[in-house]
Formats: C-alpha cells, structure tokens, sequence
C-alpha cells in the first residue's frame, strides 16, 4: 500500500484499520500476538505509527516500535525476536510526500498475494465492534530499544573475518532516510573511514537530490575525496547503487554479476544458478552466459525474485534498481548487507570496483517514464502493441522493448535496448509518445469526450 501521506488511502484511519487487520491476521491462538513497525524519517511516519499502535493494540495484540530502521532491519528482527510479524512504514524511493506500508511474516518473509488479499478483505470488511478486546485484552506497547544495536550486530556477522576494512575511504549517501544512523556507525566499527552525506533527515529531505536515485553528489564526493567507492542508498536502505573510484555508477547488475563470480569462485553459488528480473541488461545475462552461470528471470519486484529463488533453489538474486537479495543471510533485500558483499569481492579478488565493473558490458539501455490516467492491460490497447511489435521488428535480436507499468506510481515506463545510444533512445521516444497520446494524462481515447 502506498500514497500521498494523508489522503486516502494513506491516511490514520487507514494505518488503524491496517493494525487491527494485522493483528487479527496474525492472531496465535491462546498465545500473545506481537507486531513489530519500524519507519523511515518521512515528516508523516509518527502520524501512521502511532495510529497503527491503537489499531494492533485494540485487537488484543502488542506492539513494539523499533524507530527509525531501514525495512531489512525489521525483517530481521521480525524473524530473530520471534514476533507474529513486522510492518515498515514507508514508501521507499518515493518523495518525502508519500508514505507506504509493507509487511513481514514471522520468518522475514513479504507476503504471497494471497495473503495480501485476505489482510485487504479484513480491512473492507472492518466490523470495529467485533474486532476491539474487552478492556482486560487491550495489547500494550513497547520500545525495541537495542533494534539498532541488533541491526548492526547481524550485519558484522556476514562479513568474513578474513576480510579487513581497515585502510578503505568509502563515501556514502544515507538519502536522509533509514539509513541515516545506522550505516556510518556500522562501517565506522569495522574500521573504514567514512564520509557521509545526506544523513540530516528533517522529515521533508528523504530522497531529496540524493540516495540512490540521484548520485551526482556521491559521485563528486568520491572524485573530490579521492575515495575507493561510493555507496548510495534509498530512503527505506532496501537497495544500493555504487560508485566507483573513478566516479562512475553500478547499477544493481552490475553488483549481482560480481558477486556471482565471487560465490561461484567460493563455491557458495548454489545450483550456479542467479535469478533477476526482466528489467536486467542483456550485458547481465550474457555476462552469466560467459562465466557458465546459470540464470532464470522473474518479474518486477524483489518478492518475486525471491519467489523464483526458492522455487528454484537459489541463494543469489536481485533487480537491476538495486534490490539484491543474499538468501544464505537475509529474507529481502538489504542495501547495506548488498554493500558489505560488495566490498567482500573488492578485497577477495584484489582489484578496485572500476576492474571488477569490467564483467559486464552494459547495452544501451533507455527508460522513460510516462504519466497515466488509468492502467489498462497493455495487450489492450492496439495502437501500444502495434508500436511495440514495429520497433522489434528493427531491432530483431540486436535489442529488446519493454513496456510495463510501475507497480507504487501513476507511471507506464518504457525501455528500449539497443545496439547504439541514438538508435536506443529514437525508438524509447516514439514508444513513449505513443504511450502518452493512448494512454496519457489527457489522452482521448474511443471516442471519449475531453472533460473540462
């Protein structure tokens, strides 16, 4: 669920009817129900979670508030505390505007669709009568307060003992969000020095110009400081781009193509097989390819990822946005254990990330953006097929189109791969301007009559 923090349906009342769905969703019969929320710096979060409490304790469960965290971290200690399950309160790259919920099982797993489904029916379906505790049954709430101290502690216990930190100038972009405190301090025990940008959250500055979405600082910030690296993540710490020596950015490819080689070297690459999405490089799987990696694709969205990789009995996956998923540690994505990884191949393999970037050959890829009114199914509309079917007609196996919608946006975003920069971004356009006039804000279509 995510949206504009206080409109519908983004707003208290919703987070209350949302914690007492929980609650009684995650009810254990004849034992306490215990609910963890964690949330990042956005100016709406106290407003939600504290409505969110009064929902959970309502129903006769407990709910223990963790702070400021980023969403991995309320995976883990949704699963390491033995709680019934956890909800993060935010709305992850999005401006400071929006906020969002998303929710853990007991195991740090998200949930299936299934599940979603029968929490949203309890929602509509609220009868608060027969869903608030007599007053002997209220839950009660309290304050995790060693979740950070937590947080930290798992996070040292994947790194190697062998691997030394001592000596490394690493730059990082918390974007005033979740990470904030919890990453300086964490790479400052392992002994780098640290230069940190973007950690003075103020409520409305999360994601603002910085983060993973926007690393023109970073990337000045480490050719200024002449760093080793950069690492730049999203408001909520679920994804991580980096930077290299040279100022120049890795996309999550990139990261989950090095980290292959390493775990195929190690031997930890299970079935040598990675998973990723349909949203990956053609330079990534060929990269695969080259190194005789295994590689199955999912859709859009770490869940899936992961979804795929339990199917198919996977340890590693991930998105090209940053989302990478180390299944032998965690049960979702993790920006900062995919940085701890990270530097594990920089100092296993002995070569600066600008040589390790070098595993891959990266296509030329476009993504533009389109505004929508409304999100019909693609296949629907003609004039979108029709574009889609010319363009890869020209390209025939020299690129690729995809056109697909944003799952958390009023968005339809088109990419287009191919074999040169200009070419890639001719087709990306015409694409889009189709999109736009079919669908757009302000598109007429079937003979509709514009409103005023």
């Amino acid at each position: 669920m995510r949206g504009v923090a206080n409109e519908y349906p983004m707003t208290a009342e919703m987070a209350l009817c949302l914690g007492r769905a929980a609650a009684v969703f995650f009810n254990q019969k004849g034992r306490p129900t215990r609910i963890i929320i964690g949330k990042d710096t956005r100016v709406s979060g106290l407003m939600l979670e504290s409505a969110m409490v009064s929902g959970i304790c309502s129903a006769g469960a407990d709910a223990c508030t963790a702070g400021i965290l980023p969403t991995p971290a309320i995976a883990h200690l949704t699963a390491s505390v033995v709680a019934n399950a956890g909800i993060m309160i935010s709305a992850s790259h999005n401006p400071y505007y929006d906020n969002g919920f998303k929710i853990f099982n007991q195991d740090g797993f998200k949930l299936s669709d299934d599940q979603e489904v029968e929490i949203e029916k309890l929602i509509l379906n609220d009868a608060p009568a027969a869903r608030f505790k007599a007053s002997h049954k209220i839950g009660t709430c309290c304050r995790l307060e060693q979740a950070q101290s937590d947080y930290i502690a798992f996070l040292k216990s994947t790194v190697p003992p062998e691997v030394s930190f001592t000596g490394l100038k690493i730059v990082l972009d918390c974007a005033n969000g979740a990470t904030y405190r919890v990453a300086p301090q964490l790479f400052h025990e392992l002994g780098a020095d640290v230069e940190t940008l973007a950690d003075a959250p103020n409520g409305t500055n999360i994601n603002d110009a910085c983060g993973s979405q926007h690393p023109d600082n970073l990337i000045e910030a480490v050719r200024a400081g002449q760093a080793d690296l950069g690492l730049a993540f999203d408001g909520d710490g679920d994804r991580l781009i980096a930077v290299d020596e040279t100022g120049s950015v890795l996309t999550g490819d990139h990261i989950l193509a090095i980290s292959a080689k390493v775990m195929k070297q190690k031997g930890t690459l299970k079935n040598n097989l990675v998973v990723s999405t349909v949203m990956s490089n053609m330079g990534f799987g060929a990269a695969l390819k080259n190194m005789g990696i295994r590689h199955e694709i999912a859709q859009v969205g770490d869940r899936y990822v992961i979804q795929r990789m339990q199917d198919a009995g996977a340890v590693l996956g991930g998105e090209d946005s940053g989302h990478m998923i180390f299944a032998d540690h965690h049960t979702t994505g993790d920006g900062i254990l995919t940085a701890l990884k990270l530097i594990e191949a920089v100092k296993t393999e002995h070569q600066s990330l600008s040589d390790l970037s070098r595993i891959m050959t990266v296509y030329p890829q476009i993504l533009m953006n389109v505004d929508v009114k409304a999100k019909p199914d693609i296949e629907d509309v003609p004039e979108i097929v029709a574009a889609i079917g010319a363009v890869e007609a020209e390209l025939g196996e020299s690129g690729r189109v995809l056109v697909r919608y944003s799952g958390t946006q009023p968005l339809c975003r088109v990419m287009v791969e191919g074999p040169d920069e200009a070419a890639t971004r001719r087709y990306c356009a015409q694409l889009s301007d189709i999109v736009k006039n079919s669908i757009g804000v302000g598109a007429k279509r079937n003979g509709e009559s514009e409103k005023r």
